[in-house]
């Protein structure tokens, strides 16, 4: 496998991740604003969703900097 096709599929793997990640911050927000007096559950659910956000994009960067060093 090319080291392009290894990273096309890599992306759609994670990028099913990132959506997650979206996700879960929707899903707090919803929180927020259904719920009121749940404030903090919906705002640790955003937390949460932003530290997937960031981990799995710095493992997209770091990837994609092995994969071009590579080449």
């Amino acid at each position: 496998m090319t080291p392009d096709q290894e990273f096309e599929i890599m992306r759609l793997v994670l990028d099913k991740f990132l959506w997650l990640g979206f996700i879960i911050m929707a899903f707090g927000l919803y929180l927020m604003i259904m719920a009121p007096e749940l404030m903090y559950k919906g705002f640790t659910m955003i937390i949460a969703g932003g530290i997937v956000l960031i981990l799995f994009t710095i493992l997209i960067v770091k990837e994609f900097e092995i994969i071009k060093a590579g080449e």
